[in-house]
């Protein structure tokens, strides 16, 4: 049985997307698009001064299945969303790179154009790393648009971004995070405390800060582990050491890019389909590029073979992925409304996204994220949804 690609989890792009959230709060600053500010049916009551702590991997419903490592992050699930108590979505695919440069420009992945982990660079033979921005192409011209804390920034709102000092000077942050000043700090505790100093340092004030750790232990050792769990402790301790120190007359929103699910490594498991191994032949026939990431595949073909390897993606996978052709997905919407030229290349042919607990894995071209046990990058609820938590303080 081939799954419906209608039955496919749209993102809630223009109403409730990680990319509507910088809009809404630069609404609540009094800036519109006439400032260059994208446009957002998402409504966030307006503050003065506003903290976006973004915390990688933090998925909507891991919060909800561990209540007792994130006693705090629990009791504001009611506040997600504007008080309607749920979650925002993040965009596809549910990668790093993808909604950290939605979240930044205010505009889904078809506008900024960083449409996946690996990507095709259009006209070559070759993929780019948008994670590690590797191998180098131009920023700016790779994504034009300029961020919402530009913006900001630009019409008098005193904006910084507090993060780990290894971020301050890659390419994804400037395209899709730069804007004001960047204040580079090692531990979570003193990038909390600082982001709250420079809040309170202004009348009004747009900070962001950035927590990566708990992805990575994800990665390494799954969302089911004690070493995870031990990581959303702390990020729970973090998020309200942040709220506690709070000025007045300030909001403080605790989001995410995107979840995580654990898969088997084990190949008896049977959820890792292995690209590379011999018996996957009839997946290899006519590919010139494998993309995107395990369970989110840009798969782009050899000239003349697009039907094909569609056709035999379908066969080989059908029952546990969405796979759509790159018109197919285009119309679909996953991409946002809007794919702009330069981007369209970037999309693969055939784009495979895992409804299921499976992922197309490639131990030989890929052997450190073949070895990774948390996964994402699906459209599925468990990759796809992050809280949007509020705290104010009048």
């Amino acid at each position: 049985m081939t799954l419906p690609l209608s039955a496919a989890p749209v993102p809630a792009y223009g109403t409730a997307s990680l990319a509507d959230v910088l809009p809404a709060v630069a609404a609540g600053f009094g800036l519109t698009g006439a400032d260059g500010v994208p446009p957002t049916g998402l409504e966030l009551p307006a503050a003065d001064r506003v903290c976006v702590f973004l915390v990688d991997g933090l998925g909507w419903e891991l919060i909800r299945s561990h209540p007792d490592e994130a006693p705090f992050l629990t009791s504001l699930l009611p506040s997600s969303l504007a008080g309607s108590g749920r979650p925002l979505t993040v965009g596809f695919p549910s990668t790093t790179a993808t909604s950290l440069a939605s979240f930044g420009t205010g505009r889904p992945p078809g506008e900024h154009g960083l449409a996946g982990y690996l990507v095709r660079i259009p006209g070559e033979k070759r993929l780019m790393n948008q994670l590690r921005w590797q191998p180098h192409v131009t920023p700016r011209t790779w994504q034009p648009h300029p961020t919402v804390f530009r913006k900001t920034h630009a019409a008098g709102v005193p904006t910084c971004q507090v993060s780990s000092p290894m971020f301050e000077f890659t390419p994804l942050t400037e395209v899709a995070l730069s804007g004001g000043e960047f204040l580079g700090r090692l531990s979570g505790e003193e990038r909390t405390d600082l982001a709250a100093e420079r809040l309170a340092a202004s009348d009004r004030a747009l900070v962001y800060t950035y927590y990566s750790e708990l992805d990575a232990m994800g990665h390494r050792h799954g969302v089911g582990s004690d070493a995870w769990r031990g990581q959303l402790m702390v990020v729970d301790r973090l998020a309200q050491r942040l709220a506690e120190q709070l000025p007045p007359r300030s909001a403080l929103y605790v989001t995410a890019d995107h979840g995580m699910v654990d898969l088997p490594v084990d190949p008896a498991a049977g959820a890792r389909v292995d690209f590379d191994a011999p018996e996957q032949q009839e997946l290899r026939e006519g590919v010139l590029l494998l993309g995107g990431e395990g369970r989110a595949r840009h798969v782009y073909a050899q000239p003349g073979a697009e039907a094909d390897v569609l056709a035999a993606w379908r066969e080989q996978l059908g029952d546990r992925f969405w796979i759509a052709s790159r018109d197919e997905a285009v119309t679909a919407g996953w991409f946002g409304p809007v794919v702009e030229e330069r981007v369209r290349g970037r999309i693969g042919d055939v784009v495979a996204v895992a409804a299921a607990d499976a992922a197309v894995v490639a131990t030989r071209r890929e052997p450190g994220e073949s070895s990774m046990v948390g996964l994402h990058g699906s459209m599925h609820p468990s990759e796809q949804l992050v809280p949007l938590l509020e705290v104010r303080r009048g």
